[in-house]
């Protein structure tokens, strides 16, 4: 019995400091939990402030377009503003679509943003087919100095293609020497349609993403429907594009927006009535009343002009998003 009561006494000997450690760890092991939730919260916290933040910030212009757009000339003038209209005037929106001649800019907009975007959809969708599926010599260096262009600013772009449609093939120069107004007229694009569209048919970056896009598109599907005696547009047709409809989708939105808020080109090139586009058509109306230029009737031409992209990125941002991200991986 002895023996038996010193086994005992020893075994509670040495499991009490066993037992202590265990609810050391424990102790610490909640201290460390507690102290990650803490560090989490307040992460969290830190997070949506900045987002909120960063979102107030880009959102306040926006707000500050859509009130001053309801307020009077008087209200606007204030020499401390006001961040909500003492009085709504809805007929600023009227007055500033009568004054920029928003029905006849919208409709040139509109028609040239629809013919751009239909041809530029017939070039890329050709053209990424052809560099992802085609075999054919200097493929690869053809695609590589296409790409090598998008490091090309823009504006170097612009003064070429100015001189261009200044002068196309020549046809202007040669129209002044022998005498010929109808060559010059071939010759001379300014204030056309034509200006307007043919410069940017071609996007290398849009070529790029649909190429991306097809090359995910197993290519035994291809070489099945050659050895069934498919013809290559045949296949485009029925197998490929209906594959990458969400990037033909997002493409079809780029473009129509690109056209869209395109400024710098159209004013360069065509200001005259007949062919201003909405960007330097409402830069150019005249918003001065009594000699003053009304601000509250100018801002709600421009939230008329932006309402059609907000609801263009509203509804349709998933299909953007969706095109892009599809385009990043080959598979």
């Amino acid at each position: 019995m002895s023996e038996n009561k010193v086994i005992n006494q020893t075994a509670e000997k040495t499991a009490a400091p066993a037992a202590s450690a265990v609810t050391m760890a424990e102790r610490d092991m909640a201290k460390v939990t507690a102290k990650q939730r803490v560090v989490k919260v307040l992460v969290q916290v830190a997070l949506y402030t900045f987002l909120i933040t960063m979102a107030l910030i880009v959102l306040f212009p926006f707000y500050w377009m859509l009130i001053s757009s309801v307020k009077s000339l008087e209200e606007y003038n204030l020499a401390i503003p006001t961040l909500f209209p003492l009085e709504f005037h809805f007929e600023n929106y009227v007055e500033g679509f009568k004054t920029a001649q928003l029905g006849q800019l919208f409709l040139n907009t509109l028609y040239v943003g629809l013919v751009s975007t239909a041809l530029s959809l017939v070039i890329t969708v050709i053209s990424a087919f052809a560099f992802a599926r085609l075999e054919f010599k200097g493929k690869n260096a053809l695609f590589a100095a296409l790409l090598a262009t998008m490091m090309i600013p823009g504006e170097l772009f612009t003064i070429t293609n100015y001189q261009t449609i200044n002068n196309f093939l020549g046809l202007n120069t040669l129209g002044r020497k022998l005498g010929s107004d109808f060559l010059m007229s071939l010759g001379n694009w300014s204030n056309t349609y034509t200006v307007l569209i043919v410069p940017f048919l071609v996007s290398v970056f849009y070529i790029y993403l649909l190429k991306q896009n097809f090359m995910q598109i197993p290519n035994e599907l291809y070489l099945a429907a050659k050895v069934d005696g498919t013809t290559d547009i045949k296949y485009l047709w029925k197998v490929m594009i209906p594959l990458a409809f969400p990037t033909i989708i997002s493409i079809t939105i780029l473009k129509m927006m690109g056209a869209w808020n395109s400024y710098v080109w159209p004013r360069l090139v065509a200001n005259d009535d007949a062919h201003k586009l909405i960007t330097n058509g409402l830069r150019g109306a005249d918003f001065t009343v009594d000699n003053m230029i009304h601000y509250p009737r100018q801002m709600a031409a421009v939230a008329i002009v932006s309402l059609p992209l907000f609801l263009v990125f509203l509804f349709l941002r998933k299909y953007i998003m969706k095109g892009v991200s599809r385009s990043g991986i080959k598979g």
